[in-house]
């Protein structure tokens, strides 16, 4: 969700929701799920039928404690779509398993610090370097057109350098004035970047929010946020965002993770977010953290 006085966000927050369950539950349901034995080229090809159904609203990733493909759909998709959904996915059985979620996935704009362009309102992700000159990371929702970007009492900061979105979720700006960049989040310091593991405990801050804890719950997750935006390679996570969090930083400690894409749900109920791994967009642009 981009803020655009309106205020759509992608810097540290993501706006999200509650799940309630959709599909049909084991005859036991106290039992805790056991792993099914599908291949990983299998759960591949279901998360290829998920996509070529594209709907929007939905997300998937594959789920490690039970070895299944799982397909979150939110609020706006309708009775005929979710048939529609099936139908691409059938072939697969029991490998997909479908959940209706509350809320919509969308994305988020507002590092934890604030940052605006003349249209909508990010956070930073992380502040990065090449030799002498620095950047900022955000969120690539938040850099589409390469525009110009000020703090949040309007001073400028720099142009949009980079920018990648959809397909993935990450862009980056240079400081191209005096606005103080310290290799920090809030008061963390950040002095490395890792990929995500699942069950590892995380650390979000954003401009809406602040900062908010969970853990990560699957890798490699893709969300259709409608419009032809699909984002794949993702973070999935149990931590809660809201508008204006988007490209936010997502960190364990000292170590850089991701950068907030989107999600669905808020910081009142709960909800899932999605991060952009930042070792990605590291590599992409050639800087790193400091």
């Amino acid at each position: 969700m981009k803020s655009t006085r309106r205020i759509r966000l992608i810097a540290v927050s993501s706006g999200l929701l509650a799940a309630a369950a959709f599909a049909i539950p084991n005859a036991d349901a106290s039992a805790a799920p056991q792993p099914t034995a599908h291949t990983a080229a299998q759960l591949a090809q279901a998360g290829s039928a998920a996509k070529a159904a594209d709907i929007a609203g939905t997300a998937w990733a594959v789920d490690p404690s039970t070895n299944t493909l799982e397909v979150n759909v939110d609020s706006r998709v309708t009775a005929a779509q979710l048939a529609q959904l099936k139908t691409y996915t059938a072939a697969y059985g029991n490998a997909v398993h479908i959940t209706r979620v509350a809320g919509t996935f969308n994305k988020l704009l507002s590092g934890g610090d604030t940052v605006q362009t003349t249209q909508w309102r990010c956070s930073v992700g992380f502040n990065v370097r090449s030799g002498s000159t620095y950047y900022f990371l955000t969120a690539g929702h938040c850099t589409e057109g390469k525009p110009a970007y000020y703090t949040g009492s309007g001073t400028y900061i720099g142009p949009t350098t980079g920018t990648s979105f959809p397909g993935n979720d990450y862009g980056i700006v240079r400081y191209d004035s005096s606005v103080a960049h310290d290799g920090t989040v809030g008061s963390q310091d950040i002095t490395s970047a890792a990929n995500a593991t699942v069950g590892e405990h995380v650390t979000r801050r954003g401009s809406t929010t602040g900062v908010h804890s969970g853990t990560v719950q699957a890798l490699n997750a893709t969300v259709n946020y409608g419009n032809g935006e699909v984002v794949s390679g993702l973070i999935k996570t149990n931590v809660c965002a809201e508008p204006g969090d988007s490209g936010g930083s997502l960190y364990d400690g000292t170590k850089a993770i991701g950068l907030t894409s989107g999600g669905n749900g808020n910081c009142t109920s709960g909800g899932t977010t999605y991060f952009q791994p930042v070792t990605e967009a590291l590599s992409a642009y050639g800087v790193s953290v400091y």
